[in-house]
């Protein structure tokens, strides 16, 4: 399974760009968003200490000018104005003995006796712990003139109950950022790859439908892909222009042949009608004369017919036309030829089904494909033609239990004159190019689904009449 997800993942060009624009999107937001809080917290940091060194310097300063007393009076007035900004203040003397401990009673779980009171040189800074939590106390310490040391600290509870809030909002910002990531790098790449998207429906129409007259939206403002799409659009109007020139003088040479041979056979046919049987050989040469000009005027009509459906000039005289007539009349038509061959020619068609079409021509697209499976059924085998409607559409199929057509012959099937393998290949190679072409020309479409050794079935897929 995750390798299956892996293969598509490698063939989703799309998917690739949103993943990796949302990944880079999100690890670029993310990093700054560290380094933010990092430069937030330094900068807390250098707050507090700096507040301490204030307030250092202030109890340095009234200790020189008053002594113990003065400092006592400060912090107690300090206490009475109810101060918020409240800082631990401690007095060691000479001989290492407390002269003076001020502590709020919130801070009694930092256990100071753990400020061993060494001398500092300079201000001194050290930290203790809280004994119920992860807070801490930051003291800082200065020599004075006669030998104290003073002692100033000032816990770090609400610089750190401020950053883990920072944390929490950080993290929702991530959370959106991430949403925000995916869903831009979706957008942003179904946009850009919009282009990419027409060429690729462009080129499936014109594979599924062999029309050339289909174009990409091209601006030709100078964008990459804009500009692939004016290449692709002047390639296509060039191949057209060619298989235009090719299919015209196709045309115009099956046109043209149709009166002499129309003209051979008709000679043919009068010099075996007025043979009196003298001559075996050239009754035999007429014959076979007459038998070749049937077979070429039969693939020139056929030409013909391919081309004015895929023009669209053929005329259709479109009606409502009973699925169950049309598909027993075929039967009737063939129910001899499958009994000679030994093969079972049967109907599975749904009753009361009816489309839109030219009943003819209808007809012509089931006979080519009874011909077609009777060919290449053997003996013992069967034929079966089905119709079952499917929303707005009904499918018509023709199933065999026939040779088969191998996965190579398959993409090639509808294409003209194209009879596969050459030892089994029976007919001109023109009835499936002609059953597409009338298919849709009515505005449906063809497929086959095919197994050597089990069998083919061809699919018509046709509009139900309103």
């Amino acid at each position: 399974m995750i390798e299956h997800w892996r293969q598509r993942m490698s063939r989703a060009v799309g998917l690739r760009v949103a993943v990796w624009y949302a990944g880079v999107f999100i690890i670029t937001s993310a990093a700054i968003g560290l380094i933010a809080y990092q430069l937030l917290a330094i900068s807390l940091v250098r707050r507090d200490h700096d507040l301490l060194l204030v307030r250092l310097a202030e109890y340095a300063g009234t200790y020189e000018r008053g002594g113990l007393p003065a400092v006592t009076q400060a912090i107690n007035a300090e206490r009475a104005s109810g101060s918020r900004d409240s800082v631990m203040v401690r007095l060691v003397g000479g001989g290492a003995e407390v002269q003076f401990f001020s502590l709020p009673p919130a801070w009694r779980t930092y256990d100071i006796a753990r400020l061993d009171g060494r001398r500092p040189y300079g201000d001194d800074w050290e930290q203790v712990q809280s004994t119920v939590d992860t807070t801490t106390l930051e003291v800082v310490s200065r020599s004075l003139w006669d030998g104290t040391i003073l002692q100033v600290g000032r816990t770090t509870i609400e610089r750190d109950q401020f950053l883990a809030q920072v944390r929490d909002l950080l993290g929702i910002m991530i959370v959106c950022v991430v949403v925000a990531g995916l869903a831009g790098g979706i957008a942003l790449t179904r946009s850009a790859l919009q282009p990419l998207r027409e060429l690729r429906d462009t080129v499936r129409d014109i594979t599924e439908t062999g029309r050339l007259d289909a174009r990409v939206a091209a601006d030709g403002d100078g964008d990459l892909v804009d500009e692939l799409g004016v290449v692709f659009n002047a390639m296509l109007t060039r191949i057209e222009t060619l298989v235009g020139g090719m299919r015209d003088a196709l045309d115009n040479v099956a046109h043209d042949l149709r009166t002499p041979i129309a003209r051979l056979r008709a000679r043919a046919e009068g010099a075996l009608a007025s043979a009196r049987g003298d001559d075996p050989a050239a009754r035999d040469a007429l014959a076979a004369c007459v038998e070749e000009a049937d077979r070429v005027m039969a693939l020139l009509t056929t030409m013909m017919d391919i081309s004015e459906a895929e023009t669209g000039t053929m005329r259709l005289s479109l009606s409502a036309v009973p699925v169950d007539e049309i598909v027993h009349d075929t039967i009737d038509l063939y129910e001899d030829t499958a009994d000679e061959r030994g093969i079972a020619l049967s109907s599975t068609a749904a009753p009361d089904l009816v489309v839109r079409g030219d009943r003819q021509r209808l007809r012509q697209v089931l006979a080519n494909l009874v011909d077609n499976a009777l060919k290449f059924t053997d003996a013992g085998g069967r034929v079966t033609i089905g119709a079952e409607a499917r929303g707005d559409e009904v499918v018509i199929a023709v199933e065999d239990t026939g040779r088969g057509i191998p996965p190579t012959d398959l993409p090639r099937i509808w294409d003209r004159l194209y009879r596969g393998d050459a030892s089994h290949a029976q007919g001109l190679g023109l009835g499936l190019s002609l059953v597409r072409a009338i298919v849709t020309a009515h505005g449906g479409r063809a497929e086959v689904e095919s197994e050597v050794g089990k069998g083919t079935r061809v699919m018509v897929t046709l509009p139900k009449s309103a």
